[in-house]
Formats: C-alpha cells, sequence, structure tokens
C-alpha cells in the first residue's frame, strides 16, 4: 500500500464531501382560499386556513400601524 507525501487538509476533505450533500428546495403548492405559496401540510401564513377550515387567526399589521 502507498503511503501519503502529505497529508490532506481538513477543509479540502469537508469539501470535497459537502459537493455530495445538497439540500432540495423547499416544496411549494398553492393555498386553496387565498391561492397563496405555501407549504404542504402546514398553515398558510397569508390566510390562517388549514384543510378548508380557519386555524389561526391572522392579525393585520396595516391596522396597527396607522393608528
Amino acid at each position: 500500500m502507498a503511503n501519503l507525501k502529505w497529508k490532506t487538509p481538513r477543509s479540502k476533505t469537508r469539501s470535497r464531501r459537502a459537493a455530495n450533500w445538497k439540500l432540495n428546495r423547499v416544496t411549494t403548492e398553492e393555498c386553496p382560499q387565498c391561492h397563496a405559496p405555501k407549504r404542504p401540510h402546514f398553515v398558510c401564513e397569508k390566510c390562517g386556513t388549514y384543510a378548508g377550515r380557519q386555524v389561526v387567526e391572522i392579525k393585520d399589521d396595516r391596522r396597527q400601524k396607522q393608528t
């Protein structure tokens, strides 16, 4: 077996490994109520609905800024 002449630096090894481990893009789908993009199996951030019913009450920031 051959002997190494130089030790490979950690940064070189880790950058080589990192090239094969990349994250996929976040999946999005259209909200059936407001048609905004949202993540599947999550409450819509714009209208607060999930599975066709209102789950979260959304506060309107525009009203708070006017007063």
